[in-house]
């Protein structure tokens, strides 16, 4: 019996986890997701590149250090602000707000560290700076629609895998 492999132009199905450098988990899917092989996904290019020939099953391990993943910390962007110029429902670690930068680009700030007079906000990705390891599972493979070649976009026209 003939098995698709992952290759360009292919929907590829799968499930990850991702460790932090230290071993903890960050962040895990069971539930697969889909992305379009070759396609200029948002998946990492190493790992798109580990896929290439796998079947449905196989697992890879793929470790990326951070300019291979999610950037380097950018001190500048870290702020600390007194707290008295920040509106009481932000007062928390884990709070998040949008703000615009010079460039009209929204960033995503997430509140680090709330002192007694100051706290601290970062747009950095929470794993930027951070060598990190992606499991990632071959759930399903299929032919891509001339509509998901075309955008890129696995699902483009309502199809997923089973």
């Amino acid at each position: 019996m003939h098995q698709d492999l992952v290759k360009p132009n292919k929907v590829i199905s799968l499930t990850y986890v991702i460790r932090k450098q230290d071993g903890e988990i960050f962040e895990y899917t069971d539930l697969p997701i889909d992305y379009v092989h070759g396609a200029g996904s948002r998946l990492f290019r190493k790992i798109e590149h580990a896929l290439e020939g796998r079947r449905i099953g196989e697992k890879i391990s793929v470790t990326l250090a951070p300019e291979e993943g999610f950037g380097p910390h950018d001190p500048a962007l870290t702020f600390i602000d007194d707290l008295e110029n920040v509106p009481e429902q932000f007062r928390h670690v884990g709070a998040q707000l949008q703000a615009q930068n010079a460039k009209g680009e929204e960033l995503t700030f997430v509140v680090t560290h709330v002192g007694e007079s100051q706290l601290t906000v970062d747009a950095n990705h929470p794993l930027a700076g951070q060598t990190v390891s992606f499991e990632v599972t071959v759930k399903g493979i299929r032919d891509a629609t001339p509509d998901e070649v075309r955008s890129g976009d696995a699902g483009a026209t309502g199809h997923r895998l089973q």
